[in-house]
């Protein structure tokens, strides 16, 4: 079950790197739209670390029992 979420973990990373290629695609058409794609990657970045280290944390928890 560790690897799944492992898997769905880098999943975020890959939604992040293509919100950050739309938002660069609409910056000539409309700014607007390219923020919150700009904004909308920030945030899927700090769910992946935030994520990442959580897993971490429960990991080491239940290797210690």
């Amino acid at each position: 079950m560790n690897t799944v979420w492992k898997i769905f973990q880098y999943g975020y990373l890959v939604v992040a790197l293509i919100c950050l290629v739309e938002g660069f695609l609409s910056w000539g058409a409309d700014k607007q739209k390219s923020y919150m794609f700009f904004g909308a990657s920030i945030f899927i970045i700090l769910v992946f670390f935030f994520k990442r280290h959580f897993r971490k944390k429960v990991e080491t928890r239940n290797n210690q029992k």
